[in-house]
């Protein structure tokens, strides 16, 4: 879990109509992330599960995201946090957090592009924001967005809607979700360049 993408949820939590329950697929808690991955606080007085195909701290359940054995139509919302790309079968598990989520139901999902590699406990894929696009197809509407370069993006993050969501929400989500990838991106310019490069490269990206 890093910290940009919990402020991300929270932004979600924030302006969309979020409903339970909530389902976290690839809630394991990493050694060093205990505590800190735990985004049960950002949904407050809502029924939130953890689940995980491993037994560990944050995992109410063991489920596999790619044959979710949960009914239909049983879910409020879930989330997939820098999850999919160790998902051997990503396609087939976002067919069936759809097939989970109630008729209004919400995924929100991140992963990362520009990364290096991280087994937990395998490491299979990276994702554009075309390639999430294609796999949030079976969602009647849906949002793509990313921090970094449009030609090498790091972070890609997708809201997939079951249903339809309130213009205002959506408008709402988007003020903050701006700030958002502004602040994320220059986080990580911060760490990379050199000082006196800084200026003139988040002017050049325009950031």
């Amino acid at each position: 879990m890093r910290l940009s993408i919990k402020k991300f949820v929270d932004i979600c939590a924030r302006t969309l109509p979020i409903s339970e329950p909530i389902y976290e697929f690839g809630a394991l808690q990493v050694p060093g992330q205990e505590g800190f991955a735990d985004l049960r606080s950002l949904f407050p007085a809502k029924k939130y599960v953890g689940a995980d195909i491993r037994e560990g701290t944050g995992v109410d359940i063991l489920l596999d995201i790619q044959r979710i054995d949960l009914p239909s139509e049983s879910v409020g919302t879930v989330l997939v946090l820098d999850t999919l790309e160790h998902v051997e079968l990503p396609r087939e598990a976002i067919q069936e957090t759809h097939r989970i989520l109630k008729p209004n139901g919400i995924l929100i999902i991140s992963s990362v592009m520009n990364y290096h590699i991280h087994d937990y406990p395998a490491d299979y894929w990276r994702f554009t924001p075309g390639g999430l696009n294609s796999i949030l197809k079976p969602f009647s509407h849906s949002f793509i967005g990313f921090t970094g370069s449009s030609l090498s993006p790091i972070t890609v993050v997708g809201i997939g809607f079951k249903g339809t969501v309130p213009e205002n929400a959506m408008n709402e989500f988007m003020k903050m979700f701006q700030r958002w990838r502004r602040g994320d991106w220059r986080m990580v310019v911060k760490l990379l360049a050199p000082p006196l490069l800084l200026d003139w490269f988040l002017k050049r990206v325009g950031v």
